[in-house]
């Protein structure tokens, strides 16, 4: 067994790793190792890299630190979605019961919010009783009676890189992408899923802003989950402005809804069905993207859907009622509206921006521990490109009186006002998946759907 000094040291000086001293710097994570040579070794990647075995060999010892669910008592073949993030990204929240409605199991473990991303387990608590801290036994049980269950990561799932994780938070090698890809894989394929599709983010309010470095990540992540034996596929998406009109986390509930009942903004109505039909198609209930958009259109249409989300409600601790009242879910008792100072069109110069406001009226956190308020939020009163005169609405804020003036120089980093329109560029930009050959490619997504504007 080699030294940590020595495994740091091959990979200090540029050397590719055997599997056996990726599985024993995985090792020291559990205590084996001193934090500052767990610190060493992950500025070493950092700066040094790894390749594509390299990156599976260490997604696999994560995965393998902790506990592997293996599901065997949920038929078909199960299948997750993973966002890596961005401004009113709800997307899992309407996905899961659309997906479970057409057949395919769908274990979800999800993440809270920090910083300027929402959380998808945020919004779901927002439902009055609901709960996400289901143990393993739970979780299996849940996604076997129901088709679907959405939980946050529990303590023996891929303990390793919780530990890993704090360290590169504090050693400014959180960028780095065998890291991160190692990180997500690690908790996703520990849920004892079949398949994964991946929604990689890039623009202003993504965790990547530039497109060719959230490219080289969602092959990265294609690549590590192929070489672990899992069918898999990644969107590359635009978060230069905000999905849907709902910043938040109850209202982000009630635009979930909307789109459930067949309405909702196109974006995210668009953006969960081609996430959907990749879905489909990953769990074998139908071969064509084209049949697996038409049979998810079905499920909206006849109110399968919808039902599917009030039965995983239910189950789940919730009230299923908030299906019908919104009025069951929090709402903040304050409203103010952030105006157009002149007329022109409107650009957003930041997405980030925008979900710092809600973070600065209480929607989000700065720090892990931080507590979350669902009744606060912002409603998106116009979208970008279009254009607007002076006094007329942009956002309206829902607040407790806390936060509203940083709220509001947010909004103004966020959004302005030109007289030129935007140019406008497509929601998803392409698919990336593994050919009949086991390369990664990557092609454009079929032009027709909802553009977004940039600024």
């Amino acid at each position: 067994m080699a030294l940590p000094q020595e495994i740091i040291r091959k990979k200090r000086d540029g050397a590719a790793l055997e599997r056996g001293e990726v599985e024993e710097f995985v090792r020291g994570a559990s205590g084996a190792w001193d934090p500052e040579q767990l610190a060493a070794m992950l500025m070493a990647i950092f700066f040094r890299g790894m390749d594509a075995q390299e990156t599976a060999w260490l997604t696999e010892a994560m995965m393998r630190s902790g506990t592997v669910l293996e599901l065997r008592e949920v038929a078909g073949r199960k299948v997750d979605k993973h966002s890596t993030g961005g401004v009113g990204d709800k997307i899992s929240v309407p996905l899961a019961p659309l997906v479970a409605a057409c057949g395919v199991p769908v274990p979800m473990i999800s993440g809270r919010g920090l910083g300027h991303t929402g959380g998808t387990l945020d919004k779901l608590e927002s439902i009055p009783g609901f709960r996400t801290n289901l143990d393993a036994r739970a979780f299996a049980d849940c996604v076997a009676r129901h088709g679907l269950c959405l939980i946050g990561q529990t303590d023996d799932l891929a303990p390793a890189d919780r530990r890993l994780y704090a360290l590169r938070d504090v050693t400014a090698t959180v960028e780095c992408i065998p890291l991160i890809v190692s990180s997500i894989l690690s908790k996703k394929l520990a849920e004892g899923i079949d398949a994964l599709v991946l929604d990689v983010k890039f623009g202003s309010g993504a965790f990547m802003a530039e497109i060719e470095r959230s490219r080289e990540l969602a092959r990265a992540l294609v690549r590590a989950a192929h070489a672990m034996g899992k069918g898999v596929a990644a969107l590359l998406t635009d978060m230069s402005a905000p999905l849907g009109h709902a910043i938040g986390n109850a209202n982000e509930i009630q635009e979930s809804i909307d789109v459930l009942r067949g309405g909702g903004p196109a974006d995210v109505r668009e953006l969960t069905l081609v996430l959907g039909a990749e879905m489909l198609r990953l769990g074998g209930v139908e071969s064509k993207l084209a049949t697996a958009t038409a049979r998810l259109e079905r499920a909206l249409a006849s109110g399968e859907a919808l039902q599917k989300f009030a039965e995983l409600i239910e189950a789940q601790g919730g009230d299923p009622r908030v299906i019908d009242d919104p009025l069951l879910l929090p709402r903040a008792p304050h409203e103010q509206s952030f105006l157009a100072e002149r007329e022109g069109y409107l650009h957003v110069r930041d997405c980030r921006q925008l979900g710092i406001a809600a973070l600065e009226l209480g929607a989000g956190r700065r720090r892990a521990s931080d507590r979350v308020d669902a009744g606060v939020g912002l409603e998106m009163q116009v979208r970008a490109g279009t254009w607007v005169h002076a006094g007329d609405e942009l956002v309206r804020i829902a607040h407790r009186g806390v936060g509203v003036e940083a709220a509001d120089r947010a909004l103004r980093r966020a959004l302005v006002i030109e007289d030129e329109a935007p140019a406008a560029h497509p929601l998803i930009l392409e698919r990336i998946e593994v050919d009949d050959g086991d390369a990664v490619r990557s092609t454009p997504h079929a032009s027709g759907g909802s553009s977004r504007a940039r600024a």
